[in-house]
């Protein structure tokens, strides 16, 4: 028998079904990540049409089914109107929710990404810091709560704490002085930067800017680290610009 279920989410993507209908990926606190079909909410008569676009935040009914979830209804707490009028902030968006999707699985503990992806939107929609910061200190943390995270705080090899100041891709963190260089170097302010990065809370995450070369050395470190974690093309990525 079905049952319905209310769940609080976000509209990671949304996609046409025959004429009227609408298929759509929702990150959710209770489920995790799970897809749902939305009976007519092509009409511009249906009640939940609007609630059925990319990054709509709120609190869905679904139907429960043996093998679907279909909308009941929704009640919308945030449409990210003012990003929704930026092309650029659209693209970024677009790849967060791409990554988050790619991540995350239906009926595990999401709660972690879905507060990183809300808050990451509204560091998109607020304008304070770069939208090229944004995306640096997203990747970081989403592949932190992905349970993948870099190691920052100790030599991958020795355990070390001190002198750290090299990136091993290829070992997923840090290297101290004694035991190499590492492919990548990593400067204090750079090490500094990343520790903050996975040490603060979801709500702390975008209260700071970067030096160009803190910013260059989190580009290149973060870059080669998702190419040995990462082995996926998203589409969403050709639109952007070099972070």
């Amino acid at each position: 028998m079905g049952q319905e279920i209310k769940v609080l989410g976000l509209v990671l993507q949304a996609g046409n079904i025959g004429e009227y209908d609408k298929r759509i990926v929702l990150l959710t606190k209770e489920r995790g990540r799970i897809s749902a079909f939305a009976r007519g909410a092509k009409r511009a008569t249906s009640p939940y049409a609007a609630a059925c676009q990319p990054f709509t935040f709120g609190t869905f009914s679904l139907y429960e089914g043996k093998n679907s979830f279909n909308v009941i209804w929704a009640q919308v707490d945030n449409y990210f109107e003012e990003l929704k009028k930026d092309l650029d902030l659209i693209y970024y968006a677009s790849y967060f929710s791409e990554l988050a999707s790619y991540l995350t699985r239906e009926n595990n503990d999401e709660m972690q990404i879905l507060k990183l992806l809300y808050q990451s939107l509204r560091a998109l929609e607020k304008k304070t810091i770069p939208p090229a910061l944004i995306r640096l200190v997203y990747e970081i943390k989403v592949m932190a709560f992905y349970g993948v995270g870099m190691e920052v705080f100790q030599c991958v090899r020795c355990g070390k704490t001190e002198n750290l100041t090299g990136f091993q891709p290829s070992e997923g963190g840090v290297v101290c002085s004694s035991c190499g260089k590492g492919e990548l170097s990593v400067s204090p302010a750079t090490l500094y930067t990343l520790q903050f990065i996975l040490c603060s809370p979801v709500e702390k995450l975008y209260t700071f800017r970067v030096s160009k070369e803190v910013h260059k050395e989190l580009k290149d470190i973060t870059k080669a680290f998702l190419g040995t974690q990462i082995h996926h093309e998203f589409k969403s990525l050709i639109f952007l610009p070099e972070s």
